[in-house]
């Protein structure tokens, strides 16, 4: 019985020793997940402190941005000055233009056809961009026997009254009054519903070389009176009449009509037309500085004889 026990002890003894060299060799020590320092001290735990920031190289003085400063009014609006007519100097003698709508009125009959035609015109050509330099509506070109047409309106280009001319094809009578008529009821019109004060003033020039072939006087002599009644202003509308030729009859009908329009009308009426024979001697023709002249020469006689009025109240 002995030695039975004896050799089992030995057995498992002998087991036991061979077993744990076995384990040493089959599980290899493993690595700490969490970074446990080795004995050598290679080894860094997500614990220690961590290193410290980069610090960034200094910028480029010559690069750098300038400082934020805040500034007022960066990009400067320019101011717009706005002028009015009386706010022109005197080295503008037309600067009354401004104030005006212009419109001209051509006598397009037979007898213009010709040497009259070419310098009529020339003259508006070179008018058109003196009126258009202080009134961007430009000017009105109507004539007697042509039907109106919106072409020859607010022309601003000599070359517009060129091609309107050559349109145009002088033929005809010369019905001044209707044609008058015709373009002063409506602004008249427009007076009385808005009153004269919001429409603009009307200088009307009508350059003919001939006796009208119906009544003038009628429709002027309408018109004046119904500005009167509106008490409009003096100078609301001038009407000038140029008179190309050397027709006669023609130039005393017209001198009629800016002396003796009150005294055919049998009552005081305004100022409101005037006119200018053209005597047209040799080497003399029509031209736009002799008509803005007048036409300037009428709007100051209108305002001196209101001013003249005004002090004498």
């Amino acid at each position: 019985m002995r030695n039975i026990l004896g050799s089992i002890k030995r057995k498992v003894s002998s087991s036991s020793g061979s077993g744990t060299q076995n384990n040493s060799r089959a599980y290899p020590m493993k690595k700490d997940p969490y970074g446990t320092p080795s004995r050598t001290g290679t080894m860094k735990s997500q614990y220690d402190p961590p290193p410290p920031a980069p610090v960034p190289a200094p910028l480029n003085q010559g690069t750098a941005p300038p400082a934020y400063s805040p500034v007022s009014n960066a990009f400067p609006v320019p101011q717009i000055a706005v002028s009015s007519p009386q706010d022109q100097t005197a080295d503008d003698p037309y600067a009354f233009l401004s104030s005006f709508d212009t419109i001209f009125l051509i006598d397009d009959s037979g007898s213009m056809a010709g040497s009259r035609w070419r310098e009529t015109q020339e003259a508006l050509e070179a008018i058109t961009p003196i009126c258009t330099s202080h009134d961007a509506d430009g000017i009105d070109i109507l004539f007697l026997n042509n039907p109106e047409n919106p072409y020859h309106r607010n022309v601003s280009s000599p070359a517009t009254v060129r091609e309107i001319f050559s349109s145009v094809r002088p033929r005809g009578g010369t019905p001044t009054g209707q044609r008058l008529d015709s373009i002063l009821r409506p602004y008249i019109r427009q007076c009385e519903q808005r009153g004269p004060e919001a429409v603009k003033p009307l200088n009307l020039i009508v350059i003919t070389d001939g006796e009208p072939s119906d009544d003038v006087e009628a429709p002027l002599i309408s018109c004046a009176k119904k500005l009167d009644k509106m008490d409009a202003p003096a100078w609301q509308i001038g009407i000038q009449f140029f008179q190309v030729g050397r027709d006669e009859g023609a130039r005393a009908h017209l001198r009629a009509l800016d002396d003796e329009l009150a005294e055919i009308a049998g009552t005081e009426l305004r100022d409101m037309v005037d006119t200018v024979p053209f005597k047209g001697a040799e080497g003399e023709h029509l031209s736009a500085d002799g008509i803005l002249k007048v036409v300037l020469g009428a709007v100051n006689r209108r305002l001196d004889r209101k001013r003249s009025k005004d002090l004498h109240r």
